[in-house]
């Protein structure tokens, strides 16, 4: 089971299933011993079972590898902690933590409850912060004893949030502030040796097949882009050594495409040098937003007129 990650143990969480099996699945054929955590939970959070994780825990055995199932819900904070607890106790350390859990309950803003909109931040958001709160204490109590520490987080946020997408304002919300979350996470742990960077897949899973009503995966030609095992390929990369001098940074990837998400940056701007009074920025904000570039399209790119 010889690859890039050699030697390493990897946490995935959501692991059951589409990308986050399939990044289960290629850690283990690179060498990686994997904690795969699931849930179990249907698409929209409810339920819970560790059927199809086991699935994949046995799969990775028959080619070689190690693994362990898990089954904590990861917007649990105790159960978070005890899911990092598992790795360091089965496998001896961590060395990677990839948050790819997530539901979906889509709804207009104008329908949406607060019961819909909590339970997808808790899953996303709060998710994401438990592991990787708990990853970084382990992390960074290991660089306080002197011990050598090239660690990885791998995030996961969206299209529909850091480019936005009508219908997912809950879903979309919490995955910016997951893309948030990993920039400040890369500044704040670089001192202890641990990269944090997320990725923003496209595929076709069990969360994205009612998005596109008729899309179906073409089998055809040998190569399917909306497959959603091409995106283990790069997280993959991410959680190995090689990509130790990468932190802080979003990435699109769909197929064989990979991109870097350029975030928000200060564009044209104005400086009166004094308080501005309200009824002279009719002309002063208009003029701004004519010269600044326009919010790109959900696909990430920026509109040119043809589009």
């Amino acid at each position: 089971m010889g690859g890039i990650m050699e030697g390493r143990v990897v946490i995935v969480t959501g692991a059951a299933r589409g990308i986050g099996r399939g990044h289960a699945l290629e850690f283990a054929r690179q060498g990686a011993r994997v904690v795969v955590n699931d849930l179990g939970a249907e698409v929209d959070g409810t339920g819970s079972s560790t059927g199809a994780a086991g699935e994949v825990v046995e799969e990775i055995r028959a080619m070689g590898g190690e693994a362990v199932v898990d089954g904590e819900d990861v917007s649990d904070f105790e159960g978070a902690g005890r899911l990092v607890r598992t790795a360091i106790e089965r496998f001896g350390d961590l060395h990677v933590l990839v948050n790819n859990a997530g539901i979906l309950r889509d709804r207009m803003i104008v329908n949406m409850t607060p019961e819909e909109w909590d339970a997808v931040i808790g899953v996303h958001l709060r998710g994401t912060f438990a592991p990787l709160r708990h990853a970084a204490a382990y992390w960074r109590g290991r660089a306080k004893d002197g011990e050598p520490v090239d660690a990885r987080v791998v995030n996961t946020t969206s299209s529909s949030g850091i480019y936005g997408n009508a219908g997912q304002a809950n879903y979309g919300a919490a995955k910016a502030g997951i893309a948030a979350l990993t920039i400040i996470a890369a500044k704040e742990l670089a001192r202890y040796g641990v990269t944090v960077n997320a990725v923003a897949p496209a595929a076709l899973t069990r969360m994205t097949e009612n998005l596109v009503p008729g899309r179906r995966p073409s089998a055809e030609d040998g190569f399917d882009p909306s497959a959603p095992d091409n995106i283990a390929p790069l997280v993959v990369w991410l959680g190995s050594a090689q990509s130790r001098g990468i932190t802080g940074r979003v990435f699109n990837v769909r197929g064989g495409m990979i991109s870097v998400a350029e975030g928000w940056h200060a564009g044209p701007g104005v400086d009166k040098g004094a308080r501005w009074d309200p009824a002279e920025l009719g002309e002063v904000v208009p003029a701004l937003v004519d010269k600044a570039a326009p919010n790109a399209l959900t696909s990430g790119r920026i509109p040119n007129g043809e589009d």
